[in-house]
């Protein structure tokens, strides 16, 4: 069994580009951000927080949850601020901040974020940071080690692999405390069983990306998708395109729905076979309104998540395109009769 582990952790490295003994094994994405969280937090107990609003639910809250939080301001695409940051970095307040959040890409409406900067300044300040790449890992190319994150914390199914298994990577020669105790597995930096199963099917799923080529076909043919997704939902009058419009994750976009609520929208789209989103898809039975779309300056009441991944086929896409433009049609109808 131990062998198999390995394998798996070798497989999920290579595709991250870093060392397999920096890989540590979790259920997920969700504990991995909590796990590079809490470690930073009791490194500098009492120490604040910086985060952007935009960032995963699981960030924020944990990262509220350790204490004091500098909120961190975004640009309308939804990208850090890097003067804002550098502010904040180098203030005298008297407590250097503990770790810094920094998602690589934006799981709602897709805009990659400067990370490589972020992590320099982060650096030269003396702060750790934390890098959630849930949304990005196996959609775009990374070399963690050449990055020189703290804390990069993954998800499985996000990329094809199964659900209930993710990976923090931990910067060389850190040593951090355990978010769960009770057992010294992953050479003591996360208790209890393993769970193989999950492991072997991330390094299957991880492995099938590392093949020659793989990824940048996925990435080309991903962007194609999502692209023709824009193109028919904003041939819609009063739609339009949410962040980034450049740089932006191959699979996500999000566009802006007007004169209608987003929720009628998917109720419509549903009813036709065509599964999106309002908002992130984690907190989609949150009646919430995105806190990502309100930072960005956008109503998050109108806003569709529209995202692809590695089974979906052009036929989907044609199938929102076939439907899409009558369910707005027909929902402003009702809004313009009053019914």
């Amino acid at each position: 069994m131990r062998d198999t582990i390995e394998i798996a952790r070798e497989a999920v490295a290579l595709l991250l580009g870093t060392a397999a003994n920096r890989v540590v094994f979790t259920s997920g994405g969700t504990e991995a951000a909590n796990a590079a969280i809490f470690a930073a937090g009791r490194a500098r107990n009492g120490a604040p927080m910086i985060c952007a609003d935009v960032e995963h639910s699981c960030v924020r809250e944990a990262a509220r949850r350790s204490g004091a939080v500098l909120l961190l301001e975004v640009d309308l695409t939804g990208r850090i601020d890097l003067d804002h940051l550098r502010a904040l970095l180098t203030a005298d307040r008297g407590d250097r901040p503990a770790l810094v959040n920094c998602q690589w890409c934006n799981h709602e409406v897709g805009t990659l974020q400067p990370v490589a900067e972020v992590v320099a300044s982060c650096r030269s300040a003396g702060v750790p940071v934390h890098v959630d790449a849930a949304a990005a890992a196996g959609h775009v190319p990374m070399e963690l080690d050449a990055l020189g994150a703290d804390f990069v914390s993954v998800s499985a199914h996000k990329f094809g692999g199964p659900p209930g298994i993710g990976a923090l990577v931990v910067r060389r020669g850190l040593r951090v405390e355990p978010f769960i105790i009770g057992g010294a597995q992953e050479r003591a930096r996360r208790g209890g069983l393993e769970n193989v199963i999950g492991m072997v099917g991330f390094g299957a799923a991880a492995a099938a990306l590392s093949e020659p080529g793989r990824l940048e076909q996925e990435e080309a043919a991903a962007r194609q998708l999502t692209s023709a997704l824009v193109d028919a939902a904003t041939s819609v009058d009063d739609v339009l395109e949410l962040g980034d419009t450049d740089r932006r994750a191959p699979h996500i976009v999000n566009v802006a729905v007007g004169g209608v609520q987003a929720e009628a929208v998917l109720l419509g789209l549903d009813q036709s076979g065509v599964a999106a989103h309002s908002g992130s898809a984690c907190s989609s039975e949150s009646a919430e309104p995105s806190p990502v779309l309100a930072a960005m300056g956008d109503d998050p009441d109108r806003s569709l998540r529209l995202s692809v991944g590695w089974s979906t086929t052009g036929a989907d896409v044609e199938a929102f395109a076939s439907a899409f433009p009558p369910v707005v049609k027909r929902l402003r109808a009702l809004g313009a009769t009053g019914n």
